[in-house]
């Protein structure tokens, strides 16, 4: 019996040996067989009975948490110590056990409790359950902390964020479960708020863009430009933190749970009905809210407001600075010049509201006056000639002399603030443009000749230049003819220096003028053809005042001149027109 109690007792401690991995780090369970001064023996199924040191078996508190006949956890350390005896850890299975529930706590992503027991760099040392974990300073709290030793000692709420068994390394946070508590509570609050709700919130913060509303476990955002009709540049201008405030709930995402709110939006829009209440053309007064290069804002009303272009300034200065126009704060008057309700935008002006300088400058002259200024500028294309009320009159390169040479010479003569008299020949008021001429002070020598040597007259005049296209012939003291080759012959001429030469003697009929250089037209082709011809008269125009040729009628300034420039241009014409019907 002894015999089979013996073999039956050596295959069950085989079979236990079998059944449980004895590798070092293995957890088997064990009974307390009894509890000494220093040790606590247990008995593993092993071959013999091991000694745990008893300090292994004391809680936090420092209590003794088993008794005899207790079962617990130990971890197998040394299997054969070379002494016969079995080395048991307590303490590295509690270790082994902390380890495991961390993981499960990292996957599952379930909440753990811990004692911040010291500070290093960077963070905090957190004891779970005699494991050590690492928990960094930025996730301690949802916002910046102050005091960092209030957190020493004590316990809280952790997520487990990372776990690295090898490197024995756990990362902790105690952001993650205020967020998570705080994301429960918002959620609770968006479900009783609606887009167009009013509700009161108290602002928490205030940044360059806006600022954050607490709803009471929600934080919304008003943005800048949902504060106020009217232009703000920063938030402060009209709220302060720990303000509370009715705001409009204009917008939720409950996925992301961002909230946006509007505080403008309690009121009416100012810009409804814009075009009616401040038509175009009308004058208002405004305050000037800021300053450009370009222009000025002026607010007429709350949470309206308008530019002035610089442009719109002053009426004779297009670049005027605008600071030295108006300042901030300013009263104004402006006149509304369009209004655009769709892009709210307004455009007013500034210089409308004073007298027009062009418009009163149209009021007390009239086209033909002569007037005086003194010369502003010199361009290649002109004179500026500045005049009453500080605006400028241009006299056109082509008005300053009868012909194009006379012009240019006559341009070098003059400097800026030399004083001029001149004519005026247009009167622009909405462009704001005057035309002057100083040819016009004097009489128009060609249309003087063309007066007594009308269109189909035949004249004779002396060859001063000649290139192959034509012949300029002086028909009298700074009376001109244009001579084309095509016209000195009824056979084709290709080169007008093979028939004509510099100081020849010539006789052609006169066709009309040419605008562009101020010259008459001839024709030595058509003075041999057969149309009459009219002799040309050889007395000298006679002098002003002087009695008209016996036989003709007095042409004086008391009738007016007959043949004006229109006129000349018209005979031009005509005479082309002449001209293709005698070569037909």
């Amino acid at each position: 019996m002894n015999k089979n109690m013996g073999e039956s007792f050596a295959q069950l401690f085989e079979q236990s040996l079998t059944d449980t991995p004895m590798l070092p780090g293995a957890i088997i369970s064990a009974t307390v067989v009894r509890v000494e001064d220093k040790y606590v023996v247990v008995d593993a199924g092993l071959k013999s009975e091991s000694y745990i040191s008893i300090d292994q078996f004391y809680d936090e508190g420092g209590k003794l948490e088993i008794k005899e006949g207790d079962e617990v956890k130990v971890a197998l350390e040394v299997l054969e110590d070379g002494f016969g005896s079995t080395r048991l850890s307590r303490e590295r299975a509690k270790r082994l056990e902390s380890w495991s529930h961390l993981e499960r706590a990292y996957e599952s992503k379930e909440t753990i409790r811990g004692v911040i027991v010291g500070r290093v760099k960077g963070g905090f040392t957190v004891e779970i359950n005699k494991v050590r974990a690492f928990l960094p300073g930025s996730l301690v709290d949802v916002k910046p902390i102050r005091d960092p030793e209030a957190f020493e000692g004590k316990e809280f709420e952790f997520k487990v964020i990372k776990v690295d068994p090898k490197r024995n390394n756990i990362v902790v946070s105690r952001r993650a479960v205020l967020e998570a508590e705080s994301n429960v509570e918002r959620a609770a609050v968006l479900e009783n708020i609606n887009e167009g709700d009013e509700v009161k919130g108290i602002v928490k913060n205030l940044t360059d863009y806006g600022a954050f509303i607490d709803l009471g476990g929600v934080d919304g955002l008003l943005h800048i430009t949902d504060m106020s009709w009217k232009r703000i540049k920063h938030p402060s201008e009209i709220l302060n933190i720990g303000d509370e405030i009715k705001v409009k709930v204009l917008k939720i995402d409950r996925d992301n749970v961002r909230v946006s709110l509007g505080l403008k939006q309690l009121g009416g829009d100012p810009w409804h009905d814009i075009s009616q209440r401040y038509p175009v053309g009308s004058k208002i007064s405004g305050r000037v809210t800021n300053i450009t290069d370009y222009g000025c804002f002026v607010e007429i009303e709350e949470g309206i407001e308008g530019l002035v272009h610089v442009s719109e300034m002053d009426w004779t200065n297009k670049n005027v600075n605008p600071n030295k126009v108006i300042h901030l704060g300013q009263e104004v008057e402006v006149m509304v010049l369009d209004v655009d309700a769709e892009r709210r935008r307004i455009s007013l002006g500034i210089k409308q509201c004073t007298s027009n300088p062009w418009a009163a400058f149209a009021e007390n002259h009239e086209k033909g006056e002569q007037v005086k200024g003194k010369i502003k500028s010199i361009t290649d294309f002109g004179i500026f000639l500045e005049l009453d009320g500080g605006i400028d009159g241009l006299i056109y390169l082509s008005d300053i002399a009868w012909s194009e040479t006379e012009a240019q010479d006559t341009l070098r003569k003059y400097q800026k603030g030399d004083e001029l008299e001149a004519v005026i020949l247009a009167i622009d008021v909405e462009r704001e443009r005057i035309a002057l001429g100083l040819k016009q002070l004097a009489e128009d020598p060609l249309a003087n000749y063309l007066i007594e040597n009308e269109k189909g007259t035949v004249v004779s005049g002396k060859v001063v230049e000649v290139d192959q296209k034509h012949a300029i012939v002086e028909l009298a003291e700074g009376i001109r003819g244009v001579l084309r080759a095509s016209e000195i012959s009824a056979e084709k001429v290709d080169d007008a220096r093979t028939k004509l030469n510099v100081g020849d003697t010539v006789e052609a009929k006169i066709m009309g003028t040419d605008r562009k250089i101020h010259a008459i037209t001839l024709s030595m082709k058509a003075k041999d053809g057969k149309t009459p011809v009219k002799k040309a008269v050889k007395t000298a125009k006679p002098a002003a005042g002087a009695a008209a040729p016996a036989g003709k009628k007095k042409k004086s300034s008391e009738s007016g001149l007959k043949t004006t420039l229109g006129d000349l241009f018209k005979d031009h014409i005509n005479g082309a027109d002449d001209k293709e019907s005698e070569e037909k």
